[in-house]
């Protein structure tokens, strides 16, 4: 195989992970702390994706830029889970929507 084959499935994987989180975070409308995961999802797909095209451009502008797409993940992370604490503390739940 050549190197655009391998270069195919790495940016087909990349979308497929960003995909899969956009398409949980629309299917689940009364959990929040899947839809945090899902988003999450979704930053990982992107990293892989420009890494990907970094390796296969061999150029570092990717590689650097996901490295301030996680740091940027991993500040919502920490924002979303304190929010989801403050909602829990209110509510005494975690469910969007009540059945």
């Amino acid at each position: 195989m050549n190197t655009l084959t391998f270069f195919h499935t790495f940016i087909d994987l990349g979308l497929l992970v960003a995909f899969i989180g956009a398409f949980g975070i629309f299917v689940n409308k009364r959990h929040i702390l899947l839809s945090v995961i899902c988003i999450e999802r979704r930053f990982y797909g992107l990293n892989f994706f420009l890494v990907a095209i970094s390796v296969y451009l061999d150029d570092m502008l990717g590689e650097v830029f996901s490295l301030f797409v996680l740091t940027f993940a991993a500040a919502e992370s920490a924002l979303a889970l304190a929010l989801i604490t403050a909602y829990f503390r209110v509510y005494g739940n975690i469910l969007l929507q009540e059945k």
